[in-house]
C-alpha cells in the first residue's frame, strides 16, 4: 500500500504516459531544474527501474559538477529500485520531507506505482507527441469524422483518481496534457489532433498547454546532464539555444505551479 497523501507542504507534479517516446523524462527533468533553479527546494523520484531515465540524468549532472568544480541547480533525487510498496512508501515521504516540490517520473507503460503517483499528484502532466497514435492513449476518435467517440481507458482511470482524490483530502489534481514534439507534425493532422484534444478536455477535464519542441539539443545534452537552464555551460547560445529556452519558460508559466519565495539560491534561469 502506497502512502496516504503527499506531505501538504509539498507540491507532487507526477509525469506519466503509459506510451514511451513522448519526451516525459527530459521535460520531467528540466521542470526540477527549472524549479531548483528559482530557489525552489526539490526532489525527484524515478519508479522506472528499467530505464532509469531522470536518475541517470541527474547522476551525469552531478558527475559534470564534480569534474568541472561548477554549481548547478541541482535537486535530490532517488530511484525505486527493488519495487516493493515500502521501499516506495520510505522513498515519497524521505523525498517529500523539507521538499516544496517532488517530480515523479513514471514508466511508459502501465505500472501499479505510477498509479499511486497520479493519484497522489497536485499537477499530473501526461505529454503526448501530436498524432493519433498517442491521442488514442486518452481518446478515441472517429476515422472518418475525427470526432471524439469516446475517453480511453487511461483517461477513465484518470477521472477515478481525481475522484477518488477529491473525496479523500479534497484535493483537486490538475490534469495537464503537454503537447511535445510539434515541428515536423503535417498541419492539417496538427489542427485535427488539436481539435480532438480540445472537445477531450471539455469531456473529461484536462488542460493542455504547449511543452518543449523536438531539437537535436534536448538528445545532446543528457551525457553532461545539462538542461536549457544552464545558458552558462553553453559558451556562446545560438538561435536554438534562444528558441529552446523560451520553449522552456512558456511551458513553465502555463503549468500554473506555485510560486515559492526565491531566498536559497538565485535564478540562474534569468
Amino acid at each position: 500500500m502506497g502512502p496516504d497523501s503527499p506531505q501538504a507542504s509539498t507540491h507532487v507534479i507526477v509525469f506519466a504516459n503509459e506510451k514511451g517516446g513522448t519526451g516525459k523524462s527530459t521535460t520531467a527533468v528540466h521542470v526540477a531544474i527549472a524549479l531548483a533553479a528559482k530557489g525552489a527546494r526539490v526532489a525527484c523520484l524515478d519508479l522506472d527501474h528499467r530505464q532509469r531515465t531522470v536518475g541517470r540524468y541527474l547522476d551525469n549532472r552531478a558527475e559534470t559538477m564534480k569534474r568541472n568544480g561548477s554549481v548547478l541547480p541541482m535537486p535530490r533525487h532517488a530511484t525505486l529500485s527493488d519495487q516493493s510498496e515500502d521501499q516506495f512508501e520510505d522513498l515519497w515521504h524521505s523525498l517529500c520531507e523539507g521538499s516544496d516540490f517532488l517530480v515523479v517520473d513514471t514508466p511508459g507503460r502501465d505500472d501499479p506505482f505510477a498509479r499511486t503517483a497520479a493519484a497522489l499528484a497536485n499537477t499530473l502532466v501526461t505529454p503526448m507527441n501530436d498524432s493519433f497514435v498517442d491521442f488514442d492513449l486518452i481518446g478515441q476518435v472517429d476515422p472518418e469524422t475525427y470526432q471524439v467517440t469516446r475517453p480511453s481507458f487511461y483517461s477513465e482511470l484518470i477521472w477515478d483518481a481525481r475522484k477518488q482524490r477529491a473525496r479523500a483530502d479534497g484535493t483537486t489534481i490538475d490534469w495537464v496534457v503537454l503537447r511535445n514534439r510539434l515541428q515536423h507534425i503535417e498541419a492539417r493532422n496538427m489542427r485535427r489532433v488539436s481539435d480532438a484534444l480540445a472537445q477531450l478536455a471539455k469531456r473529461v477535464g484536462f488542460r493542455i498547454i504547449p511543452g518543449l519542441g523536438e531539437r537535436v539539443i534536448y538528445r545532446e545534452m543528457f551525457p553532461a546532464g545539462l538542461t536549457m537552464i544552464d545558458s552558462k555551460a553553453f559558451g556562446s547560445m545560438g538561435l536554438a539555444h534562444v528558441a529552446a529556452r523560451q520553449e522552456l519558460r512558456e511551458m513553465m508559466a502555463a503549468l500554473q505551479l506555485p510560486e515559492v519565495v526565491a531566498e536559497r539560491a538565485p535564478d540562474v534561469a534569468a
